[in-house]
């Protein structure tokens, strides 16, 4: 069976999907080639197909952006990535409202690597749906958003994080 590609228009610009059936392996808002790119090497021999909607994620990203905020939880994921990123990004789809980088390391099991928490923020390949846009600065501050502030900023208000 064909991975599925698609990408749904969203206020805050088209995000390029891929998935296997109704799990989703890939969601970013750059290009399907960096999507693509993201995938386990499981996946190398795959062939993709183009679809207008993607059963079950489609209606739950459109029910997300119409204010139903917990419709991506209903949302099934898989990504390539070591022990502690796979632990934080299983944190992340826990969060409610916004937490720092801190709190995310030990929210995944290692108080101490902050630093490692970061990088997992920066390596996720499905953002929203593993939302790491609601991981901030101790302090408050935004931090970074590898497509930019602006839209980070833009999802914490969708979600009245602030």
């Amino acid at each position: 069976m064909p991975l599925l590609t698609s990408t749904f228009e969203s206020p805050i610009g088209g995000i390029n999907l891929i998935a296997d059936g109704s799990i989703l392996l890939a969601a970013n808002l750059s290009t399907l080639k960096a999507a693509k790119d993201s995938l386990h090497s499981d996946y190398d021999d795959f062939k993709f197909e183009s679809v207008k909607k993607i059963p079950v994620i489609t209606d739950l990203l459109k029910d997300y952006f119409d204010g139903d905020i917990s419709a991506i939880n209903g949302i099934k994921v898989s990504q390539p990535g070591a022990a502690f990123s796979q632990a934080a990004w299983k944190a992340m789809r826990k969060v409610r409202g916004v937490i720092s980088y801190s709190e995310l390391a030990d929210r995944a099991g290692s108080p101490a690597a902050v630093r490692a928490a970061g990088s997992a923020c920066a390596k996720n390949a499905i953002v929203l749906v593993v939302p790491c846009h609601r991981i901030v600065k101790t302090g408050g501050n935004l931090g970074n958003y590898a497509y930019g502030l602006n839209k980070k900023e833009w999802l914490l208000r969708h979600e009245g994080a602030f």
